[in-house]
């Protein structure tokens, strides 16, 4: 099965990269970053926000490549379904926002949607023996990762860069333990289509992904943590549900930056009486870049972090034999990343 991922991913990149391509050359004026008076981004808000088509695009190719290929089996069907609906109404609802500048609230109601989809088709996070708390930490951790991803597309490169860190490990897992199924067909070609975008995102960036792709890979990125990282140990004695560590410290390290970035942003806003959903420069990553660092640079420490983060979690997931003590020295790492993220953003001045 090897050689279809390898032909999914090579043509996820080439039509990625051409699509790219077209779009940019192209006299297309109907999606370009809308302008705000906020002004996230320090570069010109001018460039096409074209990321969300090419994902969406090459996730439609890998549906049906895997529709018709040797990897399709009942068992994944449920699956096969919740992709194709979570990932298509969240596509959407990032394109209507980009094109008409939604109210928060209409987003809140699709992600929603998109978490009851997510549970009745039995993506769920298991923590608790009782239904209800599990369903509640699965609500609040789709509609989280998806804002938190979006927020955190405020600097080129950033958003795509640190979602390849946390697809392509699991991925990699997959394959050596031979587990390909519809997950590893999603996360071959939407990474291939992440390599292709980068071609024209990595700074200085000619196209930025837009609402339509950071809610793309919001809705993805949690559907991996899901079932990749709270899910990732089993849990088979009932009396370690809600104590077991190894869940939280897995997801803390595997979404590091996202997590410290969204949580520290929230945090700033709120003690200075404004609200955590209104744009501004006052992100981790601006604050990097207001120390001194090149955009360029940013991201590729940004990006360092968080792969050493998910490499860390891929070790206490398949390292069994691991004492909790190892466990909790682990668990330094998020809480030593945020703290240092955060205390940037008071010591350094904001330009």
């Amino acid at each position: 099965m090897e050689w279809i991922l390898l032909a999914s991913a090579i043509i996820a990149i080439g039509f990625s990269a051409l699509l790219g391509s077209f779009f940019i050359k192209g006299t297309f004026n109907f999606l370009t970053k809308k302008t705000k008076g906020n002004t996230e981004r320090f570069s010109s808000q001018s460039k096409p926000i074209y990321g969300g088509i090419l994902f969406y695009s090459v996730f439609l190719i890998a549906s049906l490549i895997y529709y018709f290929s040797p990897l399709n089996t009942p068992e994944d069907s449920n699956m096969f379904i919740a992709l194709m609906i979570t990932v298509g109404i969240s596509f959407f609802m990032g394109l209507a926002d980009d094109l008409m500048n939604t109210p928060p609230l209409f987003k809140f109601i699709v992600q929603f949607v998109c978490a009851f989809v997510l549970i009745k088709t039995g993506v769920v996070i298991t923590i608790s023996p009782l239904p209800w708390v599990n369903y509640t930490i699965t609500v609040l951790w789709i509609v989280g990762i998806m804002n938190s991803i979006n927020m955190l597309d405020n600097m080129d490169a950033i958003t795509s860069s640190i979602s390849l860190t946390i697809i392509i490990p699991c991925v990699l897992m997959q394959i050596i333990n031979g587990e390909c199924n519809i997950d590893t067909m999603v996360m071959v070609t939407v990474a291939g289509a992440i390599l292709g975008f980068l071609l024209y995102n990595w700074a200085p960036a000619k196209m930025y992904m837009g609402d339509n792709g950071s809610q793309f890979l919001g809705i993805l990125l949690a559907y991996i943590g899901i079932k990749y990282f709270w899910n990732g140990i089993q849990i088979t004695d009932e009396i370690n549900y809600a104590y077991n560590a190894k869940q939280f410290i897995m997801v803390a390290l595997a979404f590091i930056v996202p997590l410290s970035d969204t949580t520290t942003v929230t945090i700033n806003r709120l003690l200075k009486g404004k609200s955590p959903f209104v744009g501004g420069r006052d992100h981790t990553t601006h604050y990097l870049y207001y120390r001194g660092l090149t955009v360029r640079k940013v991201g590729a420490v940004l990006l360092s972090l968080n792969l050493i983060g998910v490499c860390l979690s891929q070790v206490i997931m398949y390292c069994t034999d691991l004492n909790y003590g190892v466990v909790y020295a682990l668990a330094a790492y998020p809480v030593i990343v945020f703290a240092l993220l955060y205390i940037n953003t008071k010591v350094t001045k904001q330009k």
